[in-house]
Parts: structure tokens; C-alpha cells; sequence
């Protein structure tokens, strides 16, 4: 006769737990009863536009230029920001800022997301920085590109600064929230996908242009499976400067832009013949946007210096070949500054590119 004591009780119970059916379940079967841990990380919604905000449209390309809905050609003149979360840190992230940069006369505004950033704000809180700027450009009827603000060589994942460090996994996953956050939002027009790729004379390591063209269309692939309507932006090497491999072998996907960063000191005056050679020629059957332009005077890098004929010059050339352009940057502090202070004092090149964006520059027939 089994013995009523503490210890064949114990013994009991411990025979109908193994015995049980929740503990003979598939593991599977008992994750549902999981309500929230450490792990579980919600599912972003998809990024709604107010309905109260006038309709904008959505930019696709036709041949070599960016166009609206109803074919319309849109050359974008704009600016870019500083990253959101330094924004955040300097205390001025708000409306407020959109509000000046649509005053100068944007059409667009680039921003930059800092894989640091990324890492250390996390993916929703971030997520919810991009989603106030896609807001308030929305409202305001200003285009956006995002950009994933690296450098380096992200084929061999060495890059230039711990500000910059990603992974190839990561940028794929990067993109891919992205665009499945942002597809029916016609302000996030264009996705930047790296920055500026550079091997920095072997510094980091080594890629070429067809390994290179290959990741490109890996990732604009993941893109347009979340997002058809999005228009990818690759970049060439040097610091995104050089495209001349596209003459010979161009990203194989439709719908792309191709971009250019071709500051002061890329090439000596005369300029434009090497613009041409370097970039230019692939406006004449592709959409380019240079989005980074911009010059300062002093300084330590001299990649920047102003020489008093940089500004015009690049204008009246962008002008003529129909490309695209975005000033960097639109910060007191980061160079080359378009703004002195958090008044929004201009300074040379603000002064320079807001006449531009407000049709008050006199360009050359």
C-alpha cells in the first residue's frame, strides 16, 4: 500500500509532471504561450501617411532621368542633414529643421543613418527617428533619400572609421526593413545603399568592380521584393566618385540611379573635361544625383577648399547634363558647413546653394 508521506508525495507529483502531455509537446507548441521576453521583437508596421497631407508622387525613372507619376522630369536640389541621432544629441531635431531647409528651396533632403547610430539606438527607436523625417517631409512636400552612411569596402566588410563598421548581413537586413516599412510612402524616394565605397589603395582591402556590381544587385533584389516602387542608388569607387566602369559594365537591375561625390579636390580646374571622362557621360543614358556636393575656405582637408570657381562651375555643369544634386552638409559643426550656427547664419557655400535652390543663380547658355 503506497505510504502517505511527504516524500512518496513529492515523488508522485514529479512522475504526472513527466508524465504529462505539455511537457511531451513539441517545443513549438508551447512558444505561443510565450508573451514577451528579452528576444521578441514586435513587427515594425508599415509607415502610413497622414491623409490630411496633399498626395505626393512617386519618383520612378525613364531612361535618364527621375520623373513623377505622370512623367514629369524632376531634377532634385537639396541638402543633406546630419544624422538624426546627433540631431537628437545637439537638442535640435524637430520640424523646425525640415522648415528652414524647405525655405532655402529643397526639393529633397538626404538622410544619413550612421551603422553606430543604428547599433546603439537600436532598430525601433531609430526607426521611429526616420518616421517623424518622413512625416514632416511629408507634410512639407520634400523627397527623401536614406542613406547607409559607411565607407569603405563592404564586400570584404573592412571600413574606414568604428562610426562606419557593418556587415554585409546587416546592410541586406537594413535595406530590407527599409523598404518594407517605407513602400507607401512616396516621400522616401530613393535609397542610397552604401555610402562611399573606397579601397583607400589597398587600405581596405580588396574588391572589383564586378564583385562590387554583384553586391549592388544583391541588395536591390532584397530591395524590390518588399518594394517595387523604391529607386536604388549605387555608387561608384574612390569615395563614390569614379563610374567609369559603367560604360563598359552597368548595374544589370531597371529603375536605379547611380551616384557621385565630386568635391573640390577631386580634380584640378579645368574640371569639366574630367567630370565628363570621371561621370558625366553616364547622365546621357542613366539618372545620376551627385549627393554630396560642397566647398569651404581653410581647413584641414583639402579635398574641400573653395578656389572661387568650384560653385559655379559645377552648377552650370550639373545644369547642362540634367543631373541631380544634394549639398552636404546642413550642420554648424560637421564640414563642409552650410550653416554657421543653430540660428542658421549661412555661411559661404549656404549663401552659394541657397541662391541656387531658389532660382536666384544665373546659369550659362
Amino acid at each position: 500500500m503506497f505510504k502517505q508521506n511527504p516524500l512518496n508525495l513529492l515523488f508522485f507529483f514529479f512522475a504526472l509532471l513527466l508524465l504529462s502531455p505539455v511537457a511531451s509537446a513539441q517545443p513549438g507548441l508551447q512558444s505561443n504561450e510565450v508573451k514577451r521576453e528579452w528576444w521578441h521583437i514586435e513587427r515594425l508596421k508599415p509607415f502610413k501617411v497622414d491623409p490630411s497631407y496633399k498626395k505626393m508622387s512617386f519618383i520612378s525613372v525613364k531612361g535618364n532621368a527621375f520623373v513623377d507619376e505622370k512623367g514629369k522630369t524632376i531634377v532634385f536640389k537639396g541638402v543633406s542633414i546630419s544624422d538624426p541621432d546627433k540631431l537628437v544629441k545637439d537638442g535640435q531635431w524637430g520640424k523646425k529643421h525640415f522648415e528652414v531647409i524647405k525655405s532655402w528651396g529643397a526639393n529633397i533632403i538626404r538622410i544619413p543613418v550612421h551603422p553606430i547610430a543604428w547599433h546603439q539606438r537600436g532598430v525601433e527607436e531609430y526607426m521611429r527617428l526616420l518616421d517623424q523625417a518622413v512625416d514632416w517631409c511629408s507634410e512639407l512636400g520634400i523627397y527623401v533619400i536614406i542613406d547607409w552612411h559607411s565607407i569603405g569596402n563592404l564586400d570584404m566588410e573592412i571600413l574606414a572609421h568604428d562610426m562606419h563598421n557593418t556587415t554585409k548581413k546587416e546592410t541586406f537586413n537594413f535595406w530590407r526593413t527599409i523598404a518594407a516599412h517605407y513602400k507607401e510612402a512616396p516621400a522616401v524616394a530613393f535609397y542610397e545603399i552604401f555610402n562611399e565605397p573606397t579601397l583607400y589603395d589597398g587600405q581596405y582591402g580588396n574588391t572589383t568592380w564586378a564583385e562590387w556590381k554583384g553586391l549592388m544587385e544583391q541588395i536591390i533584389d532584397v530591395i524590390y521584393a518588399q518594394n517595387k516602387k523604391a529607386v536604388p542608388l549605387v555608387a561608384g569607387f574612390n569615395w563614390a566618385y569614379d563610374l567609369t566602369p559603367v560604360r563598359q559594365n552597368p548595374i544589370a537591375r531597371e529603375g536605379i540611379g547611380y551616384v557621385v561625390h565630386p568635391y573640390p579636390g577631386k580634380r584640378p580646374i579645368p574640371r569639366e573635361p574630367k567630370w565628363e571622362q570621371d561621370f558625366g557621360f553616364v547622365a546621357d543614358k542613366y539618372p545620376v544625383i551627385a549627393t554630396e556636393i560642397g566647398f569651404m575656405k581653410g581647413g584641414e582637408d583639402e579635398n574641400l577648399h573653395d578656389d572661387g570657381k568650384y560653385g559655379p562651375s559645377i552648377m552650370n555643369y550639373f545644369h547642362k547634363k540634367g543631373i541631380s544634386w544634394v549639398v552636404w552638409v546642413f550642420d554648424p559643426v560637421w564640414v563642409p558647413q552650410m550653416i554657421k550656427n543653430w540660428e542658421y547664419e549661412p555661411t559661404d557655400q549656404g549663401k552659394f546653394f541657397r541662391e541656387v535652390m531658389q532660382g536666384k543663380f544665373k546659369y550659362e547658355k
